[in-house]
């Protein structure tokens, strides 16, 4: 689906406006061009008589409402095309690296080459590509309380790439606008430019939205830095629909009133878009982050409403211009993004019993969820699923990193229907049963409604049906670094856990690159380590743990820190918080080959980690990865 998908996109370029030298006339409306019209009071025409032959000739009207902002639209796909092109070779280059890196150190104790950095490349990421648009924060939010913020500021390379496409979209909307040529012909030009540009950032609006997004893959980019394109995406949409919309009005007003404008709003064409606009507005105004976090379920709920409102007045007010091609692009497009979410929740979940989820109570206000799903799954460490629980949380899916997965034997299967042990192919495909684990720490919403469901049931525990959508994400695989180095704060050890299992195997069994491992977990109270205990016996149980691993614990709340002690050399324990920048110095001193140092956890913990990476880029080979997760 995610490769028909892209193909509709790449096609559309290609589609629209293709037959740009059969364009005689132009109107108004959100991109421009349309056929001639008998009334060209009510449908926008700035000539009486509206066709080539009018007051200013086709000529005219082409340089206005054609060629002009045709240019504009393909200009803009181009430059969203180029960027895609770009982020796309970086990847590939960086994944080839990585890949030969890890081919070249798998039987090489030392990989002294690779801890040696390449000085410019260490530059760009030191002031660019890790770098925080100003000083040091970045991912820590600016909290007004426990379920209030106004978000957070965005890396320098994403704030280049903003600065840069509302620079363009901003030049676009003025250039070329004959400002002396009268008040009626100015607002045209304005209201054309403006839904012209509109529409065509429409494409990638939607496309950035989607959870099955092809070019998460594709670019190795995560989801949380598209969905922050997506949120000024959408505000430039609403800005540019907004002026196209009070251009038309102010025209309106000036040559025919309040009865012109009410004529107007009689086809179906104009109240189409003045709908589309109105939900468009509406979608801004619920969207400050303040209002998104304090009341995100019905934010989200809302925010999917208006969008389909806004295809439906979109495509009452295109229908018979020639932009209809990018409005059924955008319906197909969503749609079927929708439709496979739907499947996959229906093939993933439905059969077989079903997936069932058992809930249980742990400390510090936290919930395990473990899943035993209906089909077998092949999970990456890294990723995440979206879990859907209608007797708790209706419809809703809230994402959750995948903490602990395994494949057991499914006992009801074992056996066939006279007690043979079953033995062929599929009988063996269908005993295998996926389970899954997730941490739940209470929160607002769903989480909340979700601890306090399990805290009223007998003994903390409830099953109930659940649906699991994914899994998604997993695109840094630490495979080809010699040395790893995880950080994790509170809730935040349910992405690390899965790395420190997968490097372990791949170390025992000689695939991976990786010859130190460190795990770095902040937590407020011992009684967190409960989480994730049964996991970390099973960890530490593994052949050739004592090689690699060293475990660090640091507790920042202790009821009596003199009772903090480290149970052995390999797991330490610690009262208080860590000296980030001291930790990484000490791994660098004894590093083996290339260095990444993965954070996942509070802003604050990330920007202290982001800071001292970036320190160090010209002292060594060393590669910061974060998982956050903004909304």
């Amino acid at each position: 689906m995610n490769q028909i998908i892209v193909l509709l996109l790449s096609a559309l370029l290609g589609q629209v406006w293709a037959d740009g030298k059969n364009d005689h006339s132009s109107n108004g409306h959100a991109g421009g061009n349309s056929s001639n019209s008998k009334n060209s009071t009510s449908s926008g025409n700035y000539t009486k008589s509206g066709g080539a032959n009018g007051k200013y000739g086709g000529q005219k009207k082409e340089a206005f409402g054609g060629t002009i902002n045709r240019r504009f639209y393909i200009y803009l796909q181009v430059t969203f095309g180029g960027i895609i092109v770009l982020f796309f070779v970086y990847h590939l280059v960086g994944f080839m690296v990585r890949y030969l890196r890890k081919l070249i150190s798998i039987d090489n104790t030392r990989q002294g080459y690779f801890a040696v950095p390449n000085e410019t490349y260490a530059w760009f990421k030191q002031h660019l590509l890790y770098a925080p648009m100003w000083k040091k924060r970045h991912n820590r939010e600016f909290r007004l309380s426990t379920a209030m913020n106004l978000g957070t500021l965005p890396s320098r390379l994403q704030a280049v790439l903003l600065t840069g496409y509302l620079a363009s979209n901003l030049a676009l909307c003025l250039v070329s606008i004959d400002w002396d040529a009268g008040y009626e012909k100015t607002y045209r030009q304005i209201r054309v430019r403006t839904g012209v540009l509109a529409v065509a950032n429409m494409i990638p609006l939607f496309v950035l939205a989607w959870r099955n997004n092809p070019l998460i893959p594709m670019l190795g980019i995560p989801f949380d830095t598209f969905n922050l394109l997506h949120r000024w995406m959408g505000r430039v949409v609403v800005l540019e629909s907004l002026l196209h919309t009070l251009a038309w009005l102010f025209s309106k007003l000036r040559t025919s009133g309040g009865g012109g404008v009410r004529v107007s709003l009689s086809s179906q064409m104009m109240w189409g878009g003045l709908l589309g606009t109105a939900a468009m507005v509406a979608m801004l105004l619920q969207s400050p982050s303040v209002l998104r976090h304090a009341f995100y379920e019905t934010f989200l709920h809302v925010h999917i409403i208006m969008a389909a409102v806004t295809l439906a007045g979109l495509f009452l007010h295109l229908k018979d211009l020639r932009q209809m091609p990018v409005v059924w692009t955008l319906i197909i497009c969503w749609g079927a993004e929708r439709f496979t979410r739907l499947v996959r929740i229906i093939y993933r979940n439905v059969g077989q019993g079903g997936s069932q989820a058992l809930l249980q109570k742990l400390p510090g206000e936290a919930v395990r969820v473990t899943l035993d799903l209906a089909r077998p799954w092949t999970f990456k460490p890294g990723q995440h699923v979206y879990l859907y629980i209608p007797s708790i949380g209706g419809w809703t899916s809230h994402p959750f990193t995948v903490a602990w997965s395994e494949d057991k034997e499914d006992k009801k299967k074992m056996y066939g229907e006279k007690g043979a042990l079953a033995n062929t192919r599929q009988d063996i495909a269908e005993m295998q049963k996926t389970s899954l684990s997730l941490i739940a720490r209470r929160r607002t919403g769903f989480t909340n409604t979700l601890y306090e469901k399990v805290d009223k049931a007998p003994n903390g525990t409830l099953a109930v049906r659940a649906f699991v959508e994914g899994p998604y994400g997993g695109v840094d695989l630490l495979h080809s670094y010699g040395t790893v180095m995880l950080f994790a704060g509170g809730i935040g050890i349910t992405h690390q856990v899965p790395h420190v299992r997968d490097l372990l195997a791949g170390f025992h069994n000689q695939t991976v690159a990786t010859r130190k491992i460190i795990l770095v977990w902040i937590i407020q109270s011992p009684e967190h380590l409960e989480w994730i205990r049964e996991w970390m016996t099973v960890i530490l149980a593994m052949e050739s743990r004592r090689e690699v691993l060293k475990v660090l614990l640091f507790i920042t709340r202790p009821r009596n820190p003199t009772q903090v002690q480290s149970p052995s050399t390999s797991v330490q324990m610690f009262p208080g918080r860590p000296n980030v920048e001291h930790l990484i110095d000490q791994e660098v001193k004894t590093q083996v080959g290339a260095m990444a140092v993965s954070v996942c956890g509070t802003g604050s913990l990330g920007d202290d980690v982001r800071l001292a990476v970036r320190k160090r880029q010209s002292e060594t080979n060393i590669d910061f990865v974060e998982e956050a997760f903004t909304w």
